[in-house]
Parts: structure tokens; C-alpha cells; sequence
């Protein structure tokens, strides 16, 4: 069985990360409304920007929590496959404007 760890781009610019078995059914549901409780039912119509396939069901949910907990400027080069980005802001807190501006000076010596 196929899982699919997905990303909305919901009509207020925020993102919507969820999992599903059956991502055309689970997009059909986001699309028409059927829960009136669900994070995306008042911020429609949404766009699907990123989707993964999993066939360990274990993994996928540590994907879809992963993405969860990240900002939205690492989810954004995630969506965008900018993946220096997306490692650079994979450093942590601790990887601060200093660091990263001496980084691009050294990129840019070379």
C-alpha cells in the first residue's frame, strides 16, 4: 500500500501538511468541504504544492510530523526544491545571520 505525505497551499498562504493512503480521495475531501472541523475548510480553495510517497506507513508519519514542525521558509524551499536552502535552514537556531553571511563571503571567495 502507497502513502502519501502531502502539502496544501491554502488561499490565506498558509500550509496544510497531512497523510493519507488515497491522496485523490483525501484531495477531493480538502477540495469540497466534507469536514467543517478540518484546518482547511474556511481557507479554501487550496492548491496541492508538495506530495511524497511512502510504502512504510511508520516512515510517512515521521515525515508528515517532521514537516510539521518546520517554518514555513524551510517547508517554502522544501515546495520549491531549493535544497541548499533547505539545508542551510536545517542548521538550527544556533546557525545564525552571522554564520550564514560569512558562509556566502567565503561561497563567493571561491
Amino acid at each position: 500500500m502507497n502513502y502519501y505525505v502531502y502539502i496544501l497551499k491554502c488561499s490565506d498562504n498558509t500550509y496544510y501538511t497531512g497523510i493519507t493512503n488515497n491522496l485523490e480521495r483525501r484531495l477531493n475531501e480538502h477540495m469540497n468541504g466534507i469536514n467543517k472541523e478540518c484546518f482547511t475548510y474556511n481557507r479554501r480553495p487550496l492548491e496541492l504544492v508538495y506530495k511524497i510517497n511512502f510504502t512504510d506507513p511508520t516512515e510517512a508519519i515521521k515525515w508528515e510530523k517532521k514537516i510539521k514542525d518546520w517554518s514555513r521558509k524551510k517547508k517554502e524551499a522544501l515546495i520549491n526544491e531549493q535544497w541548499e536552502d533547505l539545508v542551510l535552514l536545517s542548521k538550527g537556531k544556533n546557525y545564525d545571520a552571522y554564520t550564514l553571511s560569512r558562509q556566502a563571503r567565503n561561497d563567493s571567495a571561491s
